[in-house]
């Protein structure tokens, strides 16, 4: 291998793996892309992403991220019949305390559009890039090296059935939620030490109908998150609009809920299993395209490989496979962002030598603390979480959170503060903002709005639909 042209290999040709391959490709030599299936030549379903079959929002620090990493996707995206959703004008949000946030523009946009399209976009602009190759249907069995020092990755072709080794300078793992890390590292003699792991066992259900005639673009998405606090099981409900004339919605709720089993069961859920009936409301006379499909694993899980001694050289772990996060917050998208523009910082720092691997993993578990501390704060507020227990930083930030939010709803500047922070736009520590502080001590200056702020047309919509 040529230390000056460092060679990269990204496991996993997914949303993750195809950013870290896009950050390597400014520095490396070359970066090969492991693939396990055959990428669709539309914006289709493929076997190895389940979950696309779900709401997926890019929110904004996510736009942010994407943006820098691959400058004008964001145009190519709205133009493929991506929407673009404006935070909070564009998003009727329900928090999981207090009523609806007033409908104020915070300056911030995230992006709806179909997890299948999300990756034919990304995909073709990754491509595109000189030094990025990808070889699909096949896959990575192991690595190649050492506890101290990682030289590559044996792979199986499943097409020909036929295994080889693959020696590079990086290996990035980027497997998701199935990665085999752990198995690995162990069978080179690094001990892991066991993920943490919080699960309100959430789970959840999606249908995709067709946009009613006349707001195919202009119905805002609706968010609902779930109640903690009555020690009942919370249920949830989001509704978004994807391209093609269609919306795209999901129910859900954590452990306890009982979730629609049968298609004609959903809307119910959407009506009497959250604490808002909108979305069944807007969903009444939409015709359904896709029957009910559920959710797979959605619980917290972290390893942090950063708090091992000696991290081996040569090799990094990024997105679901070192963090992932339960996707009801939608956070998942936005921290691969952040993973892969850590990544592009540390390389454009120090190079992409196999040295730089231990300060690499260091700064990819760093980029999804916050995330990480949301999530599982949230999830540990709700009756029957598996997981260590709240601790008091949980409790404390539950507790101002909480009040923060309820300013948010009457206080447009702690609600553009919050909204950054929530949608990963600004770092956590900006809720220590003086306008935040201030809010949360004064409080809201009105009573919590009980009904969901909709204008005048959109009223009329939604009693027009019901009647029919």
């Amino acid at each position: 291998m040529n230390a000056a042209r460092p060679r990269v290999v990204v496991l996993g040709g997914g949303f993750a793996g195809l950013l870290a391959a896009s950050a390597a490709a400014r520095h490396a030599g070359a970066v090969t892309v492991i693939e396990r299936d055959r990428y669709p030549e539309r914006p289709e379903s493929r076997r190895g992403l389940p979950q696309a079959r779900h709401p997926h929002f890019l929110a904004p620090g996510g736009v942010l991220g994407l943006e820098r990493l691959l400058p004008g996707i964001a145009d190519r995206l709205l133009a493929a019949g991506a929407h673009r959703i404006r935070v909070n004008a564009d998003l009727l949000f329900r928090p999981n305390v207090g009523g609806w946030m007033a409908r104020n523009y915070t300056g911030r946009f995230g992006i709806t559009c179909s997890r299948q399209l999300l990756d034919h976009v990304v995909r073709a602009m990754v491509i595109e890039q000189d030094g990025v190759a990808v070889r699909q249907e096949c896959e990575p069995m192991g690595l190649l090296g050492s506890a101290t020092a990682v030289r590559g990755v044996r792979l199986r072709d499943t097409a020909a059935s036929t295994t080889e080794q693959f020696d590079a300078d990086l290996v990035i793992d980027a497997t998701g939620r199935g990665s085999q890390a752990g198995r690995w590292l162990d069978a080179l003699g690094v001990v892991v030490p066991p993920p943490e792991i919080v699960d309100s066992g959430h789970t959840y259900a999606t249908r995709v109908f067709r946009a009613v005639s006349g707001a195919e673009s202009g119905f805002p998405a609706v968010l609902i998150q779930a109640e903690s606090r009555s020690g009942e099981p919370g249920g949830n409900a989001t509704l978004l609009p994807i391209e093609g004339g269609r919306w795209i919605a999901a129910v859900g709720g954590t452990r306890g809920s009982k979730l629609p089993t049968e298609d004609d069961h959903f809307i119910d859920f959407a009506r009497h299993g959250v604490s808002d009936p909108l979305i069944a409301e807007i969903l009444a006379a939409a015709e359904p395209l896709t029957g009910t499909m559920r959710s797979r694993s959605t619980g917290n899980r972290r390893y942090r490989f950063d708090r091992i001694r000696t991290w081996p050289t040569g090799f990094v772990v990024v997105g679901d496979a070192a963090t992932a996060l339960n996707p009801v917050y939608g956070q998942g998208l936005s921290v691969a962002t952040r993973c892969a523009g850590a990544l592009g910082a540390e390389f454009a720092r120090s190079g992409v030598g196999a040295g730089s691997a231990p300060r690499l993993q260091r700064s990819i578990i760093r980029a999804a603390a916050d995330p990480w501390q949301m999530a599982t704060s949230q999830d540990l507020a709700f009756r029957n979480t598996e997981g260590p227990g709240q601790a008091v930083l949980d409790r404390w930030m539950l507790r101002y959170g909480a009040r923060v939010f309820r300013a948010a709803e009457s206080r447009p500047a702690v609600a553009t503060v919050a909204s950054d922070v929530m949608f990963l736009a600004r770092p956590a520590l900006a809720m220590g903002h003086p306008a935040v502080l201030a809010g949360a001590v004064l409080g809201p200056r009105k009573p919590p709005l009980t009904e969901p702020p909709l204008t005048g047309w959109e009223r009329g919509f939604i009693a027009g639909r019901r009647l029919g």
